[in-house]
This record gives structure tokens, sequence and C-alpha cells, in this order.
């Protein structure tokens, strides 16, 4: 069982309870696995704060992170961050961040201010 495994029930919770310090927390985690969740865990939290929060990770090395980020910020509705995931959902080198990010890109882009 890995680290990330053994993390996500505490990772979920505090995303439940909007504990997002916590979060930001796991999100500077050397593990991409744990970052992937805490970015999860961000698009359980709708404030401008996690939004801020996902941008670092929208630019993360490992795909698998720029990935949930991406979707975290359209599960909040995060407009601030619709450029940093435009960005990725073009330009991507990974095709997977590339249909995550474009599928985030284009609820943000519908979404209201």
């Amino acid at each position: 069982m890995g680290r990330a495994d053994a993390l996500q029930g505490k990772i979920e919770k505090l995303a439940a309870k909007g504990k997002l310090d916590a979060l930001i927390k796991f999100a500077g985690d050397k593990d991409p696995d744990v970052r992937a969740l805490a970015a999860a865990g961000m698009g359980k939290v709708p404030t401008y704060n996690s939004g801020m929060a996902l941008i670092p990770l929208l630019r993360d090395p490992y795909p698998q992170v720029r990935a949930a980020a991406a979707t975290a910020a359209a599960d909040i509705g995060a407009k601030h961050c619709e450029e940093y995931v435009k960005k990725i959902a073009f330009a991507d080198n990974d095709p997977d961040v590339r249909l995550a990010a474009q599928a985030a890109f284009y609820v943000l882009k519908d979404k209201l201010v």
C-alpha cells in the first residue's frame, strides 16, 4: 500500500471539512500521487483561495497532478484559473492532461462570473 493510498481518506476528510490550509500542505508533498489527491480535494472547497492554490499544481511536472488540478478548478468554478487551464488544455505534452484540461476549460469558459 502506497503512501498516497494511506493518506487518501485523510485528504478526503480534510476536503469535506473545507480545511484548505491542510490541503495546501499536502499539495507541497514530494509524492505526485499525494499532490494529485490534494488537488482533487481542493476541488471540493469552492473558494477563491482554493483556486489560487491550484495554480502551482497546474504547472506541476507530473501529468496526473496537472490533470487533477484542472479538473478541480472546473469543479469549483475557479474562473481565475481559466487562462492557466487553457494553456495546458491546448499545449500540454501529455494527451491525457490535454483532454482533462480541455473539459475543464470549457466548463470554466461557459461559467458566468
